[in-house]
């Protein structure tokens, strides 16, 4: 009996198809016409083109944003100013398009995190927004005196 079901197992495994949320077409259907599911789902055709739903009201902005961005460019790229709610200059931040970062001129490593790029120097804690519609969500914070404030890039 055992010499039978393992095989039969083996088998059954080895030729078990990938299962997937969506299928070939309807996906390809979605990419075309610009809708997303749950736009679909609020009147969204997807047998008509990505102008003419544009021109209805509805648009993929996270896919507008991923195709008007250059690749290979990084949204925290630039010159950033750290400043304490008085407004004095806390930290002066350079990040290049490979996101390196410098603080005050040395530099510092730096990983992603939850949409967001955190770095330390010291007790102070940077953390930059990746998503450049939020405002005010790029801050750092100073561990050791419990403080906190805004970073603006110039």
């Amino acid at each position: 009996m055992n010499r039978l079901i393992l095989p039969a197992l083996a088998i059954l495994i080895a030729t078990q198809s990938p299962a997937y949320a969506i299928n070939e077409k309807y996906r390809q259907q979605l990419e075309q016409s610009g809708c997303t599911q749950v736009s679909e789902t609020q009147g969204c055709d997807i047998h008509k083109t990505k102008a003419e739903n544009a021109k209805a009201g509805f648009t993929n902005p996270a896919a507008d944003s991923a195709t008007t961005q250059a690749p290979g460019q990084t949204p925290y790229a630039g010159q950033w100013v750290a400043k304490s709610d008085a407004g004095a200059t806390v930290a002066t931040i350079r990040i290049d398009a490979k996101e390196q970062v410098w603080v005050n001129g040395k530099r510092v490593n730096a990983k992603r995190t939850d949409g967001t790029l955190q770095f330390r120097q010291g007790k102070l804690l940077f953390t930059i927004q990746g998503d450049r519609r939020l405002q005010n969500e790029d801050y750092w914070m100073d561990s050791a005196a419990g403080t906190k404030g805004p970073i603006q890039i110039e």
